[in-house]
């Protein structure tokens, strides 16, 4: 759909904001809301059940629990009321903003604002989801890490915003309102495509490493929980016997080990297999010990195991000491390893096992006497086979589901940014939204 423009523009001599319509002028974050720096009373702190935490106001118990954290000294944080537009300053742009919806308090690093009566809160929120107005906002800001912008008070306070006429900011928000909700509704239909999309996949794999292509094959019980029954052909061995985990390391500093590929758990995405990038040791700066694998290895990380990171390797390299490089012994296909690992039913069992709260991990004597199902070595490979090719299609419906996303969110950051800032005249729509 296209807008139709104001009548007349004038230059608003605001970098980030550009041309606005004649009628239109500009104002000071400082003259559209007011800093509200009053700091909690920790006598009367049992009054307030809610805390602050990322953008919203999260209710909280009377001791101050927010999660299993506690806030040390709640006399340096702000108060804040409903309806306060809250900033996170160590972390400004998307998320990092919102209006409160309880009176409560705060974290100090916050900037709490009180609105005044003369703009629109909702037309203020869209001002500031303005990828453009963020943008501009952080170049003034002093990051302290590459994905952290912080910025103050003092420097916010002095930007200039577009200042509509009242009831323009209210047709706009209006407008804005019903059309980004469309949007917003797509995109969490995409959402839930893409999830029925991951829990049909995970279903995929598990039915077929556990239970095999043949819906008429007679079955029999494994004897092992995590598996159930299994068609009677197959075997269950232990892991120990199918399978060899690499021991001794080597130096990720030495050559030819330095121009090795090294593969980490963050360079494999979870529940899928997929390999995130490939690089070396030398890239990496490796310096601690590292397990060598040769090309085909099922490479699994021991780490966390619910995030279920398995994934095949395309070329010989190393591998974290976080990660088991897993070789067949000769009677179990490769792929079809790495798919059994993959499916749900695995997982499960390995979190079961993991050991350490702070860090679960699966340790290789508890997965040397895992209990694996073993179908013929010609069936392992037409499992694993046809799970590729199913996996194939799922992840193509996925793709498409998340462009389709992208060029939504894209469509709602320009409609907002186009709206807020006159660069089309959304009045008329607004008024036929209300009739």
């Amino acid at each position: 759909m296209s807008f139709p423009k104001y009548p007349a523009y004038k230059d608003s001599g605001v970098e980030w904001i550009g041309k606005i319509p004649s009628g239109w002028l500009t104002a000071p974050l400082r003259a559209i809301c007011t800093e509200k720096t009053a700091k909690n009373d920790p006598e009367i702190t049992k009054y307030y059940l809610s805390l602050v935490a990322n953008i919203g106001v999260i209710p909280y118990a009377e001791k101050g629990d927010v999660g299993n954290k506690k806030p040390e000294d709640l006399s340096k944080c702000k108060i804040v009321s409903e309806n306060d537009f809250v900033i996170n300053s160590m972390n400004f742009g998307i998320g990092s903003f919102g209006l409160s919806k309880y009176n409560g308090i705060c974290s100090p690093v916050y900037i709490v604002l009180k609105v005044n009566d003369q703009f629109h809160i909702n037309f203020f929120r869209y001002v500031f989801e303005n990828k453009t107005y963020q943008t501009y906002c952080q170049s003034f800001g002093n990051g302290i890490l590459a994905h952290r912008s912080a910025i103050s008070w003092d420097i916010l306070k002095g930007i200039e915003l577009p200042f509509p006429p009242l009831p323009e900011q209210q047709a706009i928000a209006h407008f804005l309102d019903r059309e980004c909700g469309k949007i917003d509704a797509l995109i969490a239909e995409q959402e839930r495509l893409i999830a029925l999309l991951a829990e049909k996949r995970q279903a995929v794999i598990s039915h077929a490493v556990t239970k095999g292509l043949n819906p008429n094959a007679p079955m029999k019980d494994s004897g092992i929980p995590w598996i159930g029954m299994v068609p009677e052909e197959w075997e269950v061995v232990r892991f120990s016997r199918l399978v060899a985990i690499a021991e001794g390391q080597v130096d990720p500093k030495k050559e030819p080990y330095l121009s090795m590929i090294l593969i980490a758990p963050n360079h494999i995405e979870s529940g899928t297999g997929r390999l995130l990038e490939l690089t070396t040791a030398a890239d990496q700066r490796a310096e601690s010990g590292k397990y060598i694998y040769e090309a085909g290895a099922v490479i699994y990380s021991k780490i966390r195991p619910a995030l279920a990171k398995v994934a095949l390797a395309p070329l010989s390299g190393l591998c974290s000491a976080d990660m088991y490089p897993l070789t067949s012994r000769g009677r179990l296909d490769q792929a079809y390893l790495a798919w059994l690992m993959l499916a749900p039913s695995f997982t499960a069992w390995a979190i079961l096992e993991s050991d350490r709260v702070a860090m679960p991990k699966i340790n290789r004597e508890k997965l040397n006497e895992l209990m694996l199902p073993v179908p013929p070595l010609l069936e392992q490979i037409i499992i694993a086979e046809y799970i590729t090719n199913e996996t194939i299609k799922f992840d193509e419906l996925v793709a498409t589901a998340n462009s389709a996303i992208t060029l939504l969110k894209e469509r709602r950051a320009a409609l907002i940014s186009a709206a807020v800032t006159g660069k089309i005249d959304v009045r008329a729509q607004s008024k036929a939204l209300a009739a």
